[in-house]
């Protein structure tokens, strides 16, 4: 645990001093560069008003502005929100939207560690963490972090059976958030989170689990009724223990019987004869 920490600060370090050597680079525009933004900014006081309205810019509340003077990255870094100037001649900005993106990942044929071939497909919500490195470090941020989310999920689900890819979905998306977290960290990119949408099975692979779960059904309902007769059973033992200490019971089972059947409006009237009575005719 202490050395996921200390992995995590040492990338955090080198990450901010990526962007301050990034940050701190307008003082070698040379001497040549300098010229040309002194006539710049005479350029810009010559003509005004008119050159105010092409040197204020405005950057909303969920945007930053990475501002280049003279092809190298402006010292402080990104810009926003509100008002910010720049110089007509020398300077150029790029508009990098904070706010959280989110994306399908297409389905993904995949064949397990099992060998079983499924299709899988999920989502990836992520958001610029760093304007400076998202624009400096890569040409475009939102392409690389989709077609590294696609072959993410084909490594990792590689490496997992069937069963653990239908039952740890909750497991699988961590890992790959994270993988897809520290793989995009040179770029400012926060991968804040990564789910699972949808597992595709081939048909004759969904035939035979459908039939197997059947066939386990169709046995747990004869092991269940096999139970209940066996229960029945001894019931009925126990009754006729009770029956036979008492020969008065069976007369008062056959008049409830009665009873019951006369309660129904049946028309049909049952009228057992001794067994006793039956053993004697057959002697005869």
């Amino acid at each position: 645990m202490e050395d996921g920490r200390e992995t995590a600060a040492m990338r955090e370090q080198k990450r901010k001093d990526r962007q301050i050597a990034l940050e701190n680079t307008d003082s070698d525009i040379g001497l040549c560069g300098w010229i040309l933004v002194l006539f710049s900014i005479l350029l810009t006081l010559l003509t005004l008003p008119l050159s105010i309205w092409m040197c204020i810019k405005i950057v909303k509340e969920y945007e930053r502005a990475i501002i280049f003077r003279l092809g190298r990255i402006l010292r402080g870094g990104a810009k926003g929100p509100g008002l910010f100037f720049i110089l007509p001649c020398t300077d150029s900005f790029i508009n990098v939207d904070m706010r959280t993106i989110t994306f399908d990942i297409p389905p993904q044929e995949v064949l397990t560690k099992d060998s079983v071939t499924v299709s899988v497909d999920g989502v990836v919500y992520y958001r610029v963490q760093n304007a400076t490195l998202a624009v400096a470090n890569i040409t475009n941020a939102d392409a690389a972090t989709r077609l590294l989310a696609q072959t993410t999920l084909r490594n990792v689900l590689g490496t997992k059976n069937l069963a653990e890819i239908l039952s740890d979905r909750e497991e699988i998306a961590h890992s790959m958030q994270s993988t897809l977290d520290d793989a995009t960290d040179d770029w400012g990119i926060k991968v804040e989170r990564v789910e699972i949408k949808d597992v595709k099975l081939p048909l004759q692979l969904q035939r035979a689990m459908a039939a197997e779960a059947e066939a386990t059904r169709e046995a747990r309902a004869k092991v269940i009724a096999a139970e209940g007769e066996m229960n029945a059973s001894r019931a009925l033992k126990e009754a006729s223990l009770v029956i036979a200490e008492s020969p008065s019971a069976l007369q008062l089972r056959y008049l409830q019987t009665l009873n019951t059947i006369a309660a129904e409006k049946n028309s049909t009237i049952i009228f057992p004869l001794p067994i006793d009575m039956m053993q004697s005719f057959i002697k005869h």
